[in-house]
C-alpha cells in the first residue's frame, strides 16, 4: 500500500457538509429521536442471530440426510452476513446503542464471524471510510494481482475474464478471515502502527487473535465432529456456510463503490485530493435500492451507502429517513447522488465495470 497520507481539501465554497450536518441534526431534534439503533434495530439482531444460530443446533442435535446439513449451512451463512451488515457494522461504528458498552458487544460479534475486531476497525473505519475509492489507500480494492478494481492496478491478460470469475472468489471473504487475512492484517496494521480509538498493545491484540480464532475453531470444526459428524460433511458444510456469507457481503461492498458511476480520485503532487472528505464521498459512492424493504432490512443500510459515509456513527435505522435530505442538499450544491433504482441495476453496473476494466489494457496507469 502507498505509504504517502492523502489530505482533503478545506475549502467547501459550497458549504455543503455544514448545511447537512445542520439539517441531519436539526432531524434528530424536531422528531425527538436519538442517532442511534432503536427497537427495531434490537429486534433485527434477535431474528438475524436466531436465523444464525438454529440450524447450527439443529446439526448437531438431530440425525438428518447430508443434503440437508448443507441447506442449513446456507441458511447458517445468510445469518453471517446479516449480522456482519446489521449488528457488527453498526457496533463498531458505535452506532448501535449510545452506551459503549453494549457497542463493544455487538461490535464483538465479529468474532463469530471468523474476523478480528482490531482488524477490521482498522481496515474499514480507518482505510476505507477516511480513503474512500483511493488507490493504495483504500484496501478494499486490493485485491491482489487476481481482480483489477481500478485504472491505476496493474493489468494482466487474465482481467479480460475477471468478470466471470471474479464472482466465484468473492465468496472466499470470510473464509479467507478464518484462514489467513486476519493474520496478515494484524501484522501490518502493527508494523505501521495503526488502530482505531485507544491503542492497545500488541500482545493483547496477538493473543485476542489466537485465543478467539481456537475458540471459533473448536465451536464449527472440533465441536461437531467430536458428537460424531463426519470429517469431511463438517468441513463441507463450514465452507458452504462461509461461502454463503462472503457471496453476500462482497456483492453488497462491491456494489457501493466499484461501478462506472464512481471515481478514483488520485492524490497531487503534494499528495492533496481535490474535494473536501464530506464532498469526496459523494463522488466515490453509489446507493442501490433505496426503495426496497426486503433490500433495506437486510443489507444493514449498506444500500444507503453515501449516507453511511458521511454520518458513518449515524445507525442504518435511520438512512431511508435522512437519505432525502442528503439527495436534495447535494442537488443544491450541484454534486453528484450516484443511485441505482434497483439492485439488479446496480449488480449489472458492477460486472460491466470490472469487464471494462479487464478488457482495456490502455487503462493500466
Amino acid at each position: 500500500m502507498n505509504t504517502t497520507i492523502p489530505t482533503f481539501s478545506k475549502q467547501d465554497s459550497l458549504k455543503f457538509f455544514r448545511t447537512l450536518n445542520s439539517r441531519v441534526n436539526n432531524y434528530f431534534k424536531d422528531n425527538n429521536i436519538q442517532r442511534t439503533g432503536n427497537w427495531k434495530l434490537h429486534l433485527k439482531a434477535v431474528i438475524l442471530f436466531t436465523v444464525f444460530l438454529t440450524p447450527y443446533f439443529l446439526i448437531l442435535t438431530l440425525q438428518m440426510p447430508f443434503w440437508v446439513m448443507l441447506l442449513l449451512s446456507v441458511v447458517i451463512g445468510i445469518g453471517m452476513a446479516g449480522i456482519g451488515m446489521n449488528v457488527m457494522h453498526d457496533g463498531n461504528h458505535g452506532s448501535y446503542s449510545n452506551k459503549s458498552w453494549i457497542n463493544k458487544i455487538m461490535g464483538g460479534t465479529i468474532y463469530v464471524l471468523a474476523g478480528n475486531v482490531y482488524n477490521w476497525q482498522v481496515q474499514h473505519n480507518v482505510l476505507h471510510h477516511t480513503y474512500t475509492n483511493i488507490h493504495g489507500h483504500d484496501e478494499d480494492l486490493d485485491a491482489g494481482r487476481i481482480i483489477r478494481f481500478t485504472q491505476e492496478a496493474e493489468w494482466h491478460r487474465f482481467h479480460k475474464f475477471q468478470h466471470y470469475y471474479s464472482v466465484f472468489l468473492y465468496g472466499l471473504l470470510t473464509f479467507n478471515w478464518a484462514l489467513t487475512t486476519d493474520f496478515k492484517q494484524m501484522r501490518s496494521y502493527l508494523k505501521r502502527k495503526l488502530s482505531y480509538g485507544e491503542a492497545k498493545s500488541p500482545k493483547i491484540l496477538w493473543t485476542t487473535l489466537i485465543i478467539t480464532k481456537v475458540i471459533y475453531v473448536s465451536i464449527w470444526i472440533v465441536l461437531p465432529i467430536v458428537i460424531g459428524i463426519t470429517w469431511w460433511k463438517v468441513l463441507l458444510g463450514f465452507f458452504v456456510m462461509h461461502y454463503t456469507a462472503g457471496l453476500i457481503l462482497s456483492i453488497v461492498f462491491q456494489l457501493a463503490h466499484v461501478v462506472d458511476e464512481t471515481t478514483n480520485p488520485i492524490p497531487n503532487a503534494e499528495g492533496e485530493i481535490e474535494n473536501t472528505w464530506a464532498i469526496h464521498q459523494l463522488y466515490t459512492t453509489a446507493n442501490f435500492a433505496p426503495k426496497n424493504a426486503i433490500v433495506n432490512w437486510f443489507t444493514g443500510g449498506l444500500n444507503h451507502q453515501i449516507e453511511h459515509h458521511i454520518f458513518p456513527n449515524i445507525s442504518h435505522v435511520h438512512y431511508s429517513k435522512i437519505a432525502e435530505i442528503v439527495k436534495e442538499t447535494a442537488k443544491e450544491c450541484n454534486l453528484p447522488y450516484h443511485e441505482f433504482k434497483t439492485m439488479r441495476g446496480a449488480v449489472i453496473a458492477h460486472f460491466k465495470h470490472l469487464r471494462d476494466l479487464g478488457m482495456n489494457p490502455a487503462l493500466t496507469a
